[in-house]
């Protein structure tokens, strides 16, 4: 099991079962709601449990895609496509040792002008 929460607290969930490795997603959208480089894993939305959610709220950041996120301290927390019953969570939202490596970029054709991807890790242009 995995536990994680927002800077304050206020929204905070548990997640059942195994998570795959993280992606670093370089999107124009998850640089500008992040402020980077946006790293995730992601779970089955049954197996995320919320033990606390009242500020958790939900923006519709295009035609395909919802960004979860609190609003009393502003975290950016979660990232679900319309269509798919998986949730996208932030690898910062994640109590440590989460025992999860990077495995790959994300949408690197987006990404700022102002750094450079210096791994080895694959590379996906979308």
């Amino acid at each position: 099991m995995h536990t994680g929460s927002c800077l304050c607290g206020s929204v905070a969930f548990k997640i059942e079962g195994d998570l795959p490795a993280a992606s670093a997603c370089h999107c124009g959208q998850c640089r500008k709601q992040s402020g980077h480089v946006w790293a995730s894993t992601s779970a089955h939305q049954d197996d995320i449990t919320f033990t606390a959610s009242d500020t958790l709220s939900w923006f519709r950041a295009s035609d395909i895609a919802r960004r979860g996120f609190c609003n009393a301290c502003g975290s950016y927390l979660f990232w679900q496509h319309k269509d798919e019953d998986r949730i996208a969570i932030a690898m910062g939202a994640l109590d440590a040792p989460t025992g999860l490596t990077l495995a790959r970029h994300i949408f690197v054709a987006d990404k700022g002008d102002y750094y450079d991807i210096t791994d080895d890790l694959p590379q996906e242009a979308q």
